[in-house]
């Protein structure tokens, strides 16, 4: 069906005009992406609509879609930048804080954007699993606070989950900031002073230690300096003087007519602006116009990396790829590839879940002067009655919050028996992870054609430039978000047995593609793992740029990403080596190898010793 017949698209144009409008901004781009949404500064990204539409889906694009307008309306950007505090704790507050402020603005003058906003609420609420904590501790005090803000502006209920969340925090919110809440009313509308009221929480909460040094004191010194420095400014000698006096000597009157008459000497000032801004006006018409900004470089890792054109390119999730029916068939089709391997993969998803379980546990930390006795070094004692006695304490092992991503490489040279055990081990994963608590998003990429596509087709229309750079359509895939629970995904990964679907793969821009969804995830802890079976292949690109074109973006991108450090990489090569390409990176020759590699892999990264991660990652030294 041609994508004018797409039933969500008069609901995307009607809300992208709301937008616009709430935002006060005609100009705002609105693109709706599986990416995660966000803000730029000329631009909003939404959550995806399906063709089916559904209600969840349209209440959270409209609710979203009011939360980032109401902040492009009624935040200033500068303002909120010379208040910013300097630690997280003080920074996340602040943040919460003044989105709360923007989105109550926005409830009390636009009263339909209040119930969009709730549904926003309660999804991420929902996801965050907010309506089952029972402590304090199990969610943000930040969020807390936001969510405090929004109900005392607009007396709204929350919903469920956020209303649990804040009832937990209620008592040490109120009971520590008692004396600063009721100014609340009155700096509502004012950034500026809502900026100082939330510094004033962040002091009452116990964080003033995080908020830096006042930026109103700062002000107020500069501008005692300023006035200090022009009266301590020397006096002009020699020549400047006499020619100082001459001119005094010389103007008297027009000094005196000057006092005498402030409305001409206003004047006077407004025609001299006037004439300075015709003679920059006449300057800049006798200058050459200026050039446009020049476009923004297709990758972050390589400014000059080229895409002859995104215009083919696609993200997609495997829902649209094939029909339920069709998907539920090659499911089946993949359990049947699984039901020989069940015993041996049942046993390595045991073994990942008791590791990751395992670095859950509390621990014990020994030779301590005091907590309960350690018995099992009494010998040393009875040895020598001179040795003191040891105590041990238990403790905690921190286990941060994680997400895992799986980057699965759906080229043609995978297709067969690599392809099948990359589908069941991504299958294992998800549900394996699932159960630690670790979140696990799992993403797919190839071409949508052979030689070229789309992008080929416009490239000879178009009188075949030199060396165009990438020259073909992108395919990336969503099999599973990190959100998404497993059964809810378990067909999408049959899509994998599809025939036809194996094409071409251009692994730099997938990695990087893959990286910055999993780089903007609020998880603590962030491990990108890829699959694949050797260098990028794309024949198109290839026979009209240099031969290394796509292998020197990927290598460009992953030079990036380690050097970024946001996210742990590490890469598993099937049958051929990508330790050359990867610094973390193991090879397998059988594809009966990659469970096992996969479970050693991550289950090395929950290790505590970093020489446990080296042996099991494959780095050479212990980093």
């Amino acid at each position: 069906m041609a994508q004018q017949d797409n039933p969500a698209d008069p609901f995307k144009k009607a809300l992208t005009e709301a937008t616009r409008v709430i935002a006060d901004d005609p100009d705002l781009a609105v693109v709706f992406t599986v990416d995660p949404p966000g803000m730029t500064a000329d631009q909003v990204r939404l959550p995806q609509i399906s063709r089916r539409m559904t209600q969840a889906e349209v209440m959270l694009a409209r609710g979203t879609a009011d939360a980032f307008a109401l902040k492009r309306r009624y935040h200033d950007p500068k303002v909120h930048q010379h208040y910013l505090p300097a630690g997280q704790m003080a920074l996340d507050l602040y943040e919460a804080m003044e989105t709360a402020r923007c989105e109550a603005l926005g409830a009390r003058t636009m009263p339909g954007t209040a119930g969009n906003i709730d549904a926003r609420i309660a999804a991420d609420a929902h996801r965050r699993r907010y309506d089952q904590i029972t402590k304090p501790s199990e969610a943000p005090l930040s969020v807390a606070a936001g969510y405090m803000i929004r109900q005392l502006a607009t007396g709204r209920e929350l919903p469920d989950g956020a209303q649990n969340v804040l009832d937990l925090w209620r008592d040490h919110l109120e009971g520590s900031a008692a004396e600063t809440l009721p100014d609340l009313e009155t700096c509502l509308s004012d950034q500026a002073a809502f900026a100082r009221f939330a510094r004033q929480i962040i002091d009452d909460l116990g964080y003033g230690d995080q908020l830096g040094e006042d930026p109103d004191e700062i002000d107020d010194e500069e501008q005692q300096d300023e006035a200090e420095s022009e009266d301590d400014e020397p006096e002009s000698t020699g020549s400047e003087d006499e020619e100082g006096r001459q001119d005094d000597e010389s103007s008297p009157e027009q000094d005196q007519e000057t006092t005498d008459d402030p409305s001409e000497a206003q004047v006077s000032m407004d025609d001299l602006a006037d004439e300075e801004m015709a003679e920059e006006s006449e300057l800049t018409d006798g200058e050459a116009p200026l050039e446009p900004p020049p476009p923004a470089p297709v990758s972050e890792a390589d400014p000059n990396y080229e895409v002859y054109t995104t215009e083919f390119d696609e993200i997609i999730d495997a829902t649209e790829l094939a029909e339920p029916v069709e998907l539920e068939r090659l499911r089946a089709y993949l359990d049947q590839q699984l039901e020989p391997l069940k015993g041996a993969v049942s046993r390595l998803a045991n073994k990942l879940q008791r590791r990751l379980q395992a670095k859950q546990n509390r621990s014990w930390e020994f030779d301590r002067d005091e907590g309960i006795l350690d018995a099992g070094r009494l010998a040393r004692v009875v040895a020598n009655p001179t040795t003191p006695l040891s105590f041990k304490i238990e403790k905690d092992t921190e286990f941060r919050d994680t997400v895992v991503t799986l980057l699965l490489d759906n080229s043609g040279s995978m297709r067969g028996r690599p392809i099948s055990i990359a589908a069941i081990c991504a299958d294992v994963l998800a549900r394996t992870l699932e159960r630690c608590s670790v979140k696990v998003e799992i993403l797919g990429f190839t071409t949508r054609a052979w030689k070229g596509g789309q992008s080929r087709e416009k490239w000879l229309k178009e009188g075949r430039s030199q060396i165009p750079g990438r020259l073909n359509d992108l395919r990336h895939i969503i099999y599973k978000s990190a959100d998404a629970p497993w059964r809810r995904s378990r067909d999408n990964l049959g899509l994998m047995m599809k025939e036809g679907l194996l094409k071409e793969n251009i692994d730099g821009e997938a990695l990087e593609w893959a990286h910055r969804r999993v780089a903007a995830r609020p998880e603590a802890r962030k491990i990108l793992m890829v699959i694949s079976d050797g260098a990028p292949v794309d024949d198109s690109t290839l026979s009209v740029n240099p031969a290394n074109y796509l292998e020197k973006h990927l290598r460009d991108v992953i030079a990036m990403v380690e050097r970024r450090r946001q996210v742990e990489l590490i890469a598993i090569g099937i049958g051929h080596d990508v330790t050359r390409y990867y610094e973390r990176a193991v090879t397998i020759t059988d594809v009966e190898q990659l469970a096992g590699a996969i479970t050693e892999q991550l289950a090395a990264l929950f290790d505590a010793d970093p020489r446990a991660r080296a042996r099991f990652a494959g780095i050479r030294k212990a980093g």
